[in-house]
């Protein structure tokens, strides 16, 4: 699973307004509803769903990455977006540092293995500093695009 399967250009955020864990993943999942990926209605339940998620254990996984994630009925493919923080968010991270880098995923109860693939392929990409540093130095989410594209045509992903 490639990058370009489920993050949606128009979702990415160069640099967040939040300062906190919960107002991260609202931004995030604003975005998805603003880029029509999911309705407005459902905003509330994902963003809740979420956390409840996160409440189970931090998914920020250290190194200045989270990937905050969930599986909700209201949508119908796996969706997700990306955004960096540029002053980082406390996240309570496996190893207590701020988190800079966030991959928020949706997917849908009934594809699990979509959502495990998706998972998968941003671990893989993560592993590799040089991809997490531009990553989290990008300035436009244009630029965002280009690094996940890159790593979608060049990167270990499959």
């Amino acid at each position: 699973m490639k990058f370009s399967d489920f993050v949606a250009t128009d979702t990415i955020r160069s640099d967040v307004q939040a300062d906190s864990k919960e107002g991260v993943i609202r931004e995030m999942a604003q975005s998805l509803v603003d880029a029509g990926k999911i309705a407005a209605c459902d905003l509330e339940g994902i963003v809740k769903a979420i956390m409840k998620r996160e409440d189970l254990g931090s998914t920020g996984i250290g190194r200045g990455v989270a990937v905050p994630h969930t599986k909700h009925p209201s949508v119908s493919r796996l969706v997700g977006t990306v955004a960096v923080s540029k002053g980082g968010i406390d996240f309570q991270s496996l190893d207590g540092e701020p988190v800079q880098l966030f991959f928020l995923l949706v997917s849908p109860p009934d594809r699990p293995g979509d959502h495990l693939r998706a998972l998968e392929n941003i671990s893989r990409q993560l592993r590799d500093d040089s991809f997490c540093r531009l990553l989290k130095s990008a300035k436009e989410p244009i630029d965002i695009q280009h690094l996940l594209e890159e790593a979608d045509s060049h990167g270990v992903a499959s």
